[in-house]
């Protein structure tokens, strides 16, 4: 189950928030998703997600618009858009911070 969590202007304002994770939900369970990713990082599970949003943003320079957490396989999406107007999006395992996978999008 693929659950938005924020878009870019939230991901932005709450990566200085204390535990750096946006609080957007899915419709069917508002706090569901939020919750999830807080105890994560809470109990040491997760990595913070300004972390990954760090190295997201160092590795392909651009503008973050979209942040997912797969809660069925605990990856975080990252997409962002390029400079260039291509968008690329990152798959970080949200318990190791290690990247996964890349896709850009032509």
């Amino acid at each position: 189950m693929r659950t938005l969590i924020a878009p870019i202007a939230l991901a932005a304002a709450l990566v200085a928030a204390p535990l750096a994770v946006p609080l957007h939900a899915d419709a069917q369970d508002p706090q569901g998703t939020a919750d999830y990713a807080r105890d994560g990082v809470r109990s040491g599970e997760f990595v913070r997600l300004e972390r990954l949003l760090a190295d997201a943003e160092r590795r392909y320079p651009g503008r973050v618009i979209e942040v997912e957490l797969d809660q069925d396989d605990d990856e975080y999406e990252i997409e962002i858009l390029m400079r260039d107007g291509r968008v690329v999006e990152l798959t970080y395992d949200a318990r190791s911070g290690r990247l996964l996978k890349v896709e850009i999008d032509d």
